[in-house]
């Protein structure tokens, strides 16, 4: 998607929304998700790389200038040496939160703050820029349906549309497609860590992280809701 200046988590979260509810789909794990394209595009950029199934930092004064990814490397290097799969559920809505900020400092969405029960602080967030994300779901769905072949999908749109389909965002795939969908999301899966085996291998366990995530969620709300 060229000229994007949206990193792939912040691109992750705004294609999660429904423009047409004006809500987020997904929102049991869309934390998750976030996490998951903030390790993926710290992995693509080379500032975390893999050793032995373990994320670790390249640089100890390493800076990508955006406030998510730095502050997600920060606490990738304060923290012990742990899986990447651990990494895209450990304290991930503090990813999210980074997130959800920049993009409302950016006018992408507006943030408004509430009280639950008239006591407890609560922040709701708004599409302010609903043509942005119609736009960015229409150039997610070109990847996923073609016609352009898997070999010509940049990484970073290849990745994008894997993990949003990892997640089973209605928004890009709904729940009839996948299956017709599923050999294509493999090979672009696949594509995204096109640029060494080492990324491949991080980005498979990191989407198979989400998978897991997603289903433990979908799990856990059909016993709490019965």
């Amino acid at each position: 998607m060229p000229g994007d200046p949206l990193s792939l988590p912040a691109r992750l979260y705004l294609l999660s929304w429904d423009t047409g509810s004006g809500k987020v789909t997904g929102a049991a794990h869309i934390h998750h998700l976030v996490r998951a394209g903030a390790l993926t595009e710290l992995a693509q950029r080379g500032l975390l790389v893999d050793d032995d199934g373990i994320a670790e930092p390249v640089d100890p004064d390493a800076r990508t200038g955006d406030l998510a990814l730095d502050g997600l490397l920060e606490l990738v290097r304060e923290s012990r040496p742990r899986r990447w799969k651990t990494w895209v559920t450990l304290r991930a809505r503090v990813t999210l939160d980074a997130v959800r900020a920049q993009l409302a400092a950016s006018g992408y969405v507006r943030a408004e703050k509430k009280r639950v029960l008239g006591l407890f602080p609560s922040v709701e967030y708004e599409v302010q820029r609903p043509a942005v994300v119609d736009e960015l779901r229409k150039q997610a769905r070109l990847v996923l349906e073609g016609p352009v072949p898997v070999a010509e999908v940049s990484d970073r749109d290849a990745v994008l549309v894997a993990l949003a389909a990892a997640a089973e965002l209605r928004t890009l795939v709904p729940a009839k497609e996948r299956k017709r969908h599923k050999e294509r999301i493999d090979q672009l899966s696949e594509r995204g860590g096109a640029a060494a085996p080492a990324l491949k291998r991080v980005i498979q366990e990191v989407r198979s992280a989400v998978i897991v995530a997603v289903t433990t969620s979908s799990i856990t709300s059909t016993t709490t809701g019965s």
